[in-house]
């Protein structure tokens, strides 16, 4: 306990020395520590950096990640995903509450929609937590998609990499809900959680296969009152689809099961099979392996979206864009022979 005590006593002097100074004065080292002495406050600010299109917020969010990567790589990483209506804010808060009770501390990465149109978000997760965000070990973050794709913000794998250093050992990520791109979001965590509601037509044929194919886990939500016994039939069926699923690379099987946000059950049960799921992939060198191959995905992603601001960045370009469009719009030109033209 001493040991702890002197820990803390050390982050806090280190956030007193740095808190002294202007924010105009703190650099990218000095985020980064407060970081890693679990300053909530820079971590938030360290995300904003990341979301920003400003190039000199990318530079420094880039070196901010640069020196927290060393620290991250020690929490379980949870994707969570449904289709709208499903309850994904209703159960990460039951279940996220239920991980504070087993001594976690847990960050949220929310992810809402953009609009197409006003490139807006409703970013209205924080208000469906209430009784979560107020736990003092709990990080929720909303983020919007913008223009990324898969279910996920363009940042989210950097901002899962500041938590961890920030000492957050459970992330959670929610996705907006069930697309076609929904790999994004798998190349980032060690546990697909996909969420399912029962008495919404045919089961087996209310999600992609693909989904199906990704997820690790299947749970029914509102397994409650009128709804407990069709989700019980629904988990039944799902159970028996499973077996006709090709095994997954880490040969953990996948499960199938239900749970009531509302009543709060099911949450432990869940929580087991994390903990089974996470022994076997350890045991077997799964997870491992599978961390370094989602660095590469990293690497591709982030590299389409720098070539994308190479791009737009230049005006000549933008111009030009316009300029082709108006042609391939009245038929002149095909889409094919335009971005020849502007590749090079």
């Amino acid at each position: 306990m001493s040991n702890k005590n002197a820990k803390y006593s050390a982050k806090a002097a280190a956030l007193h020395k740095i808190k002294s100074k202007s924010q105009k004065e703190i650099s990218a080292e000095e985020l980064s520590a407060r970081i890693i002495a679990e300053d909530k406050s820079a971590l938030s600010q360290a995300i904003t950096l990341l979301e920003s299109t400003n190039p000199d917020h990318k530079k420094v969010a880039a070196d901010i990640i640069q020196q927290c990567l060393p620290h991250s790589g020690k929490s379980f990483r949870l994707g969570i995903t449904g289709v709208p209506g499903v309850g994904k804010s209703t159960f990460i808060e039951s279940f996220g509450n239920s991980l504070i009770t087993k001594n976690h501390k847990v960050a949220v990465l929310a992810i809402d929609p953009s609009s197409q149109k006003t490139k807006g978000s409703i970013l209205g997760d924080k208000t469906r937590m209430q009784t979560l965000i107020s736990e003092k070990n709990v990080f929720i973050r909303p983020s919007p998609t913008s223009e990324s794709l898969g279910g996920v913000a363009r940042a989210t794998k950097e901002a899962m990499i500041l938590c961890e250093a920030a000492g957050y050992d459970f992330i959670i990520i929610e996705t907006v809900g069930v697309g076609q791109s929904e790999t994004e979001v798998h190349s980032m965590v060690d546990f697909f959680l996909l969420l399912m509601l029962s008495g919404a037509g045919d089961e087996l044929q209310g999600i992609k296969r693909g989904i199906m194919e990704m997820a690790d886990a299947l749970v029914i939500t509102k397994a409650d009152g009128e709804n407990e016994k069709p989700a019980k039939r629904a988990m039944a069926e799902y159970k028996g689809a499973i077996h006709l699923l090709p095994p997954a690379e880490h040969y953990f099987p996948v499960k199938a099961t239900t749970c009531s946000a509302y009543e709060n059950n099911g949450m432990d049960e869940i929580y087991s099979i994390l903990e089974e799921f996470q022994n076997h992939t350890a045991a077997n060198g799964y997870r491992d392996n599978h961390r370094k191959e989602q660095n590469v995905q990293w690497l591709k992603r982030h590299l389409k979206f720098s070539l994308l601001d190479l791009f737009y960045g230049d005006s000549k370009n933008v111009d030009r864009l316009k300029e082709l469009e108006s042609k391939v719009k009245s038929g002149e030109l095909s889409p094919f022979k335009a971005v020849e033209l502007l590749l090079s």
